[in-house]
């Protein structure tokens, strides 16, 4: 027998629930969608009122899959929508082939009649290639930040799990569509019901727009050297223009001696061959998400010459910068 929850009292109830209308892409993923709309389902359970309602859309209005392979039916194609709805994009992978030229056109038509909307996961690409982040701040998945940043120049991007700008919201997807739906519950309704909320979904941690969306270095590398995370930190910060060993070394207080010791203590390789592997990776995720000529994308990647950064790639990946895009055919996304 299910044991009723005790109810958060609500002062000044709405006269009708808020609608979330969310947008179902193709490939989309599965857990930042479900995030979301448990938070809204638990949000009615402990209140014991109807605050929140919503809607599945998408393209044709019959169904969607998502990046599991789960398909799920949708309640309405691209409609318009009513002016108090809020529109929540769900992305996941290969977001750019998702981004239609249909999805773009009905953002753009919604955004003119003063819909909130926002980009969960990846879908912050859709919103970004609709114009509709030019001149705010965003937030998308940390794969697909290297892309996302330099295709679209006009929008502040940030490495939070969430961003609200105005009546446009992105996430960096996964469990951070907990963390926005927290902040929304408790804009609307108090912080008491959002925290019922956390705890019903043993959600102990909450995070803000403040709280970025990887781990720290220290815990990511899985070493606690405060010298050594500052010197990956800047390598990280500096991937176009690479900063040299010697220069590192020195802003940490050590010499280059000391830095090349650390690196293999610590990550069996030295300082340069580190970076390298950083620059590299940087390099693959915008061969694989944008269409930056080869050429742009070693320059993003700090190589000044073409051949030079085709050696490198070919010695890391066992494969040339072109092959690796034309095997790929359609980019993936995060």
């Amino acid at each position: 027998m299910e044991i009723e929850p005790q109810t958060v009292e609500i002062k000044d109830p709405p006269a009708k629930p808020h609608r979330f209308v969310f947008v179902l892409l193709d490939q989309f993923t599965l857990l930042c969608f479900s995030c979301a709309v448990e938070a809204l389902r638990i949000a009615n359970r402990m209140s014991g009122r109807r605050l929140y309602t919503w809607a599945l859309a998408g393209e044709g209005g019959e169904t969607a899959t998502c990046s599991a392979g789960i398909t799920l039916g949708l309640d309405m194609d691209l409609a318009e929508m009513n002016r108090e709805d809020t529109i929540l994009v769900c992305g996941g992978l290969d977001v750019q082939a998702a981004t239609t030229k249909r999805l773009v056109g009905w953002l753009r038509r919604e955004a003119r009649r003063g819909a909130a909307m926002g980009g969960l996961c990846t879908a912050g690409y859709a919103l970004a290639k609709a114009g509709l982040l030019d001149g705010r701040k965003a937030t998308i998945h940390w794969e697909n930040q290297d892309s996302f940043a330099e295709e679209f120049e006009e929008v502040t991007l940030t490495k939070s799990v969430f961003v609200v700008d105005g009546n446009r919201i992105t996430t960096a997807g996964g469990t951070a569509s907990i963390d926005l739906m927290l902040k929304v519950i408790a804009d609307d309704h108090g912080e008491q019901l959002a925290s019922a909320v956390a705890d019903q979904l043993i959600y102990s941690s909450i995070r803000t727009d403040q709280d970025t969306q990887r781990l720290s270095i220290p815990t990511r590398i899985g070493v606690r050297h405060p010298k050594l995370s500052q010197v990956i930190q800047m390598m990280e910060a500096n991937i176009e223009e690479p900063i040299s060993p010697a220069i590192l070394a020195s802003d940490v207080g050590m010499s280059t001696r000391q830095l090349e010791r650390l690196f293999r203590r610590y990550l069996n390789r030295s300082p340069k061959r580190y970076y390298m592997e950083l620059r590299l990776q940087k390099a693959r995720n915008l061969l694989m998400q944008t269409d930056m000529s080869v050429i742009n994308v070693a320059l993003a990647s700090g190589f000044t010459s073409p051949s030079h950064f085709s050696k490198c790639y070919r010695s890391h990946y066992d494969t040339t910068p072109y092959r690796e895009r034309g095997a790929h055919g359609v980019r993936p996304g995060a």
